[in-house]
């Protein structure tokens, strides 16, 4: 067994939904498929027929798709969880054994995660995991209904409780993993800060021959005629902080900003309360593939306002669009924009100046979008996961034959 091939078993929190783990996790399959690398996947999914476990080999990839039962969940419209899903653990065994896995990756605290590093300890394997979501924001953001209700005095300091301990949570299950990958220096530093465990960049990257201006169906954007799209793609969700675009758009037209429109792709809990107070914006819905493609080419601004974000693949898809991107100084898309080059970094209250600024500059607007484009250009997925299996080489023992079975 080589080396600078180990056979990777991936255990992954999602891979056919819309969010930043499933789209990463989808890359990471077809990069192990390309490269000829063995490659085990273990999802969670529904896209078998029979709705019966559904294992496939092909070529040095293989994948085992597994059905969420009845006592399943949903966290977000899209996304469920099974609390029955060590029920799987028997075929996940008998897949195991057969690969004969150097290592086990997981990509967090799902039940997928969960059952992969459980297997990992049975199975004497050393577990790899990688952080994709910042879940002691996430649920920081989503405790705001009970927060509201409390005094002033106390809400601020109960929503940093709350934080804290869903990060010390969330560090104790990752520090059972001997290698950590996470999107952002600073995200690799705090892992290694609470859990005492190395951790390397995990960045992601981006397919700049789906996404590119050439995909543009309007006007040139900086012609006197042309309306001015502001795109979200995202969760229409508290986290995303997307409430914001309905601030943005009010002081648009107070500031006399007549000509523009908002185009917001994607769903979920704040959809209706958006659709209320942006009665002139396009809601497409979740877009993929060339539709995707063809969405983001014909904004001319992109605004993401979260603060939660661990990278953000949606300002690096609209930068690779010629999009030029106002994003928030906090969480990993500041490290994809290049403030005042390829977008604006500003705060919540400055990202209605930084657009009213660029729709009155279109020379300026002009050379972000090349900016923009080329920058993408230096993202590709394949330097990513080079990174990843390099990381993997300072976890790996001897050669590892599976001595127990199910």
């Amino acid at each position: 067994m080589q080396s600078e091939q180990p056979r990777v078993a991936y255990f992954p929190d999602s891979f056919h939904e819309v969010n930043g783990v499933a789209h990463t996790s989808r890359h990471f399959e077809s990069y192990a498929r390309r490269s000829g690398l063995p490659f085990l996947c273990v999802r969670a999914g529904d896209r078998t027929d029979s709705g019966e476990p559904a294992f496939r080999q092909e070529g040095s990839v293989w994948t085992l798709e597994l059905p969420r039962g009845i006592f399943s969940f949903a966290l977000e419209k899209d996304l469920r969880f099974d609390p029955a899903f060590p029920r799987h653990i028997p075929i996940i065994g008998e897949v195991l054994e057969q690969f004969q896995p150097d290592l086990i990756h997981i990509t967090g605290p799902s039940e997928v995660g969960m059952v992969g590093a459980g297997l990992a300890h049975h199975f004497g394997l050393p577990l790899a995991a990688s952080w994709h979501t910042n879940v002691h924001e996430y649920l920081a953001r989503r405790s705001d209904w009970l927060l509201k209700l409390l005094p002033e005095r106390h809400s601020l300091s109960t929503g940093k409780v709350i934080e804290d301990l869903t990060m010390a949570a969330a560090a104790r299950f990752y520090s059972i993993a001997k290698v950590l990958f996470a999107p952002n220096l600073e995200l690799c530093q705090l892992l290694e800060a609470s859990t005492g465990r190395p951790c390397y960049r995990m960045p992601r990257g981006v397919d700049t021959e789906l996404f590119k201006p050439s995909r543009r169906q309007r006007a040139d954007p900086d012609s006197d005629d042309s309306t001015c799209v502001l795109g979200f793609v995202g969760r229409l969700s508290v986290e995303k902080n997307v409430t914001l675009l309905a601030t943005i758009h009010d002081e648009l037209l107070a500031l006399g900003h007549t000509n523009f429109r908002f185009l917001i792709i994607g769903h979920g809990a704040e959809e209706a309360w958006l659709r209320e107070r942006l009665p002139n914006a396009e809601f497409a819905g979740v877009l993929r593939g060339d539709d995707l493609a063809r969405a983001y080419a014909s904004m001319d601004l992109f605004v993401f306002p979260s603060h939660t974000d661990t990278f953000g693949n949606v300002v690096l898809e609209a930068l690779a669009s010629g999009v030029p991107a106002i994003v928030t100084p906090d969480g990993g898309p500041r490290y994809i924009v290049e403030d005042d080059r390829t977008g604006r970094i500003v705060s919540d209250e400055d990202f209605t100046n930084a657009i009213a600024s660029l729709i009155a500059n279109p020379a300026r607007h002009a050379e972000m979008r090349k900016a923009a484009r080329s920058y993408a250009l230096t993202a590709s997925w394949d330097s990513v996961f080079e990174d990843v299996y390099h990381g993997y080489q300072q976890i790996l023992p001897a050669p590892i034959q599976m001595a127990a079975s199910f």
